[in-house]
């Protein structure tokens, strides 16, 4: 089980976090819910080891991580899917997704996992992880690298970002392949219809936990409680203010 255990971070005089606590328990599915700005993204760098709290802990079946750097947390099995993916400029989709051939994957696995994510093996093996591929496409590619790891904690920083209408059917998909190998899937979002794919969801504003349990409970209390919020109205109708990036 991964757990926060009385969260907060500050930064510059500011409180991003304010006392979290959440519990995630092995092969469930949890949403973390709220408007930009409310502090989605900075737990899910604080659970990855990106950034430290200012104080709390982060625990792994009663192990304290929270001094632990990024790549110690990957070798405990947990792997988190960036907002923004990266570019590798002289390297091919298939390298990228292999490790450059470290990763024992064999070629139909690889075709499986290509087409979960919605980019045709045969089109996209050799096509090279720079700036030819679409911020779409290569929102794709990391999905993918994602899914071939295998993680015992997958944390999805706004899945959908980026990508056209096709986006729900690709998370249907995604939790379905993550639920079939038991990976507990982390997903974090500001949009109600994807909260409600997954079985259960804290509800985050203002960098405090306000709601949670099941997701269509949660969902539904963010609608009702927050729906005439100027932050939320925006969120619905695609106008961001950019506050989400980053920390």
């Amino acid at each position: 089980m991964l757990l926060l255990r009385n969260v907060t971070y500050s930064t510059n005089g500011r409180k991003i976090l304010d006392k979290i606590n959440m519990r995630f328990k092995e092969g469930m599915s949890y949403s973390i819910l709220g408007p930009n700005g409310a502090g989605k993204s900075t737990i899910a760098y604080i659970l990855m080891g990106v950034i430290k709290p200012s104080d709390g802990k982060v625990l792994l079946d009663d192990r304290d991580i929270t001094d632990l750097s990024i790549t110690e947390r990957a070798k405990l099995g947990i792997t988190l899917l960036w907002q923004e993916p990266a570019r590798y400029d002289g390297i091919t989709v298939e390298e990228y997704l292999t490790l450059g051939g470290k990763l024992n994957v064999d070629k139909e696995e690889l075709k499986e996992i290509l087409e979960i994510v919605g980019l045709p093996y045969e089109l996209y093996h050799s096509r090279f992880v720079d700036k030819s591929l679409s911020g779409g496409e290569r929102k794709r590619v990391e999905l993918a690298s994602v899914l071939l790891l295998k993680p015992k904690y997958a944390i999805l920083d706004e899945p959908d970002s980026g990508l056209d209408i096709t986006a729900s059917g690709l998370i249907d998909k995604t939790l379905e392949y993550l639920r079939k190998i038991g990976t507990t899937v982390i997903l974090i979002t500001h949009h109600e219809d994807i909260a409600k794919k997954t079985e259960f969801s804290y509800f985050v504003c203002g960098g405090k936990v306000v709601r949670k349990g099941f997701s269509d409970e949660v969902v539904e209390y963010y609608k009702r409680a927050c729906g005439k919020c100027p932050l939320l109205e925006g969120m619905r109708y695609g106008h961001q203010d950019g506050s989400s990036k980053g920390i």
